[in-house]
C-alpha cells in the first residue's frame, strides 16, 4: 500500500533516486535527477522534493554537501509499491537435470543464483522443521554400512550411509525399519529432532538398536546451507572497508545465523524480502535477503535466495529467485521419483 504522504511527484523523484543509487552506489543530487530522468521538473523543484522525502524518512544525506541516498524505508517502499507493476524477464532454464545427485543439484542452484545476480546465492536443503515423516527404510550395504532412506509425506526422499557395529542382517534391518516407521511416521521433523536430543542426554551407553535409531532420525535434523559467490559481495562499494569485509566473511562462513533466519521464513510461502534493519540479527543488518520457499505439492521442501547489499536491483533479484524456486520444485520432484524407484524394496 502506497504511503498517503507520497504524492505522485514524490514517488517519481524517489524512484529516480533509488534507480540511480542502485546503479552507481553514489549519493544522488537534484541536478543528476533532472539530467538523467525525464520528470519535467527543475533542479530546484527536485531539490525541494528530495528535502521533503528526507523529512519523511525515505532519504538521508551522508554529508551536507552531498546528494541523498535511500534508507531502508525507501527500499521497503520500492519493494512493496514499485515492483508489482514492472515487467519481469524470463530467463533460460539453467542446465540442470533431474538425474543430478541431491548435493550437486543444491550446489549448482546456489551457483546459478550467484552468477545470475552477481551476489551471493544460497540454498537451504530439506528437511525443515514442519516436514512430516512418512516412513523409514534401512538397506544393508557392504560390511557394516547401512543406507538409511527417510521419506516425507510430500514424497521427498533423503538418504544417508550409516555405520553400525556389529553388522545387522538384512532381515533385522527390515523389521527395524517397520518399528521406526510405526513409532515416528506422521510426526513432524521438529518433534523427532526433540526426541533425538533427549535420547542423546541419557547418561547410559545406548544399545545397538537405540544407537542406530539416533543415527537414522538425526538425518531429519540436518539443514545443509549451500552458499556460492561470497566474494561477489566484496566487489560492492559498501564493503570496501577492511573491517566490514572481515565482519561479512565471518558472518557468511559461520552460516548459523543465515540457517536460523531462513528457517524462520519456512512458514511464509512465495518470495520474501528482508531489508537491512528488518533483519533480527545485528551482524546482517547491512544486507538484504530475497528468498523464496520451493515446494512439492503443498509441502515446503526448503528455501533458496540471494543475499547482498541493501542497494540491490530488487526487481531483477525477485524475478530470479521466484523463477528459480519454481524450477527447483519441478527438478526435485523428478529427482525424487527417480530415487524412489531406485531404492524401492
Amino acid at each position: 500500500m502506497v504511503e498517503p504522504e507520497l504524492t505522485e511527484r514524490r514517488r517519481q523523484v524517489l524512484q529516480a533516486v533509488l534507480d540511480d543509487y542502485i546503479r552507481t552506489a553514489g549519493p544522488v543530487g537534484s541536478r543528476v535527477v533532472a539530467k538523467r530522468y525525464p520528470l519535467g521538473l527543475s533542479p530546484a523543484t527536485i531539490r525541494n522534493t528530495m528535502a521533503d522525502l528526507e523529512e519523511l524518512g525515505y532519504l538521508t544525506q551522508p554529508h551536507t554537501s552531498a546528494g541523498r541516498v535511500p534508507t531502508d524505508q525507501a527500499y521497503r517502499f520500492y519493494v512493496d509499491s514499485l515492483l508489482p507493476g514492472r515487467e519481469r524477464g524470463h530467463r533460460a532454464s539453467p542446465p540442470f537435470s533431474p538425474r543430478t545427485e541431491v548435493e550437486s543439484l543444491m550446489a549448482e542452484i546456489s551457483q546459478h543464483l550467484s552468477v545470475s545476480s552477481r551476489l551471493t546465492g544460497m540454498v537451504l536443503a530439506p528437511p525443515l522443521r514442519t516436514t512430516i515423516l512418512e516412513r523409514v527404510e534401512l538397506l544393508a550395504l557392504e560390511g557394516n554400512r547401512v543406507l538409511a532412506v527417510v521419506v516425507t509425506e510430500s514424497g521427498w526422499l533423503t538418504t544417508k550411509v550409516l555405520s553400525v557395529e556389529p553388522a545387522i542382517p538384512p532381515g533385522e534391518l527390515r523389521e527395524f525399519s517397520r518399528l521406526l516407521t510405526d513409532r515416528f511416521g506422521g510426526r513432524t521433523f521438529e518433534s523427532i529432532q526433540q526426541w533425538v536430543e533427549r535420547a542423546g542426554e541419557r547418561p547410559q551407553d545406548p544399545d545397538q538398536a537405540e544407537d542406530l535409531a539416533r543415527q537414522v532420525l538425526a538425518v531429519v535434523g540436518e539443514r545443509n546451507l549451500y552458499l556460492s559467490g561470497i566474494l561477489n559481495i566484496l566487489d560492492q562499494p559498501e564493503f570496501s572497508d577492511i573491517q566490514a569485509m572481515k565482519d561479512l566473511l565471518r558472518t557468511l562462513e559461520a552460516k548459523g545465523r543465515l540457517v536460523n533466519l531462513l528457517t524462520l521464513h519456512a512458514d511464509s510461502p512465495g518470495v520474501q524480502v528482508l531489508i537491512g534493519r528488518e533483519n533480527p540479527y545485528e551482524e546482517l543488518q547491512d544486507f538484504s535477503l530475497v528468498t523464496s520457499t520451493y515446494s512439492a505439492g503443498n509441502q515446503v521442501l526448503g528455501i533458496l535466495g540471494v543475499v547482498g547489499p541493501r542497494r540491490m536491483p530488487y526487481d531483477q533479484i525477485v524475478s530470479l529467485v521466484e523463477e528459480t524456486a519454481t524450477l527447483m520444485g519441478q527438478w526435485l520432484r523428478g529427482l525424487n521419483e527417480a530415487e524412489r524407484s531406485r531404492v524401492r524394496v
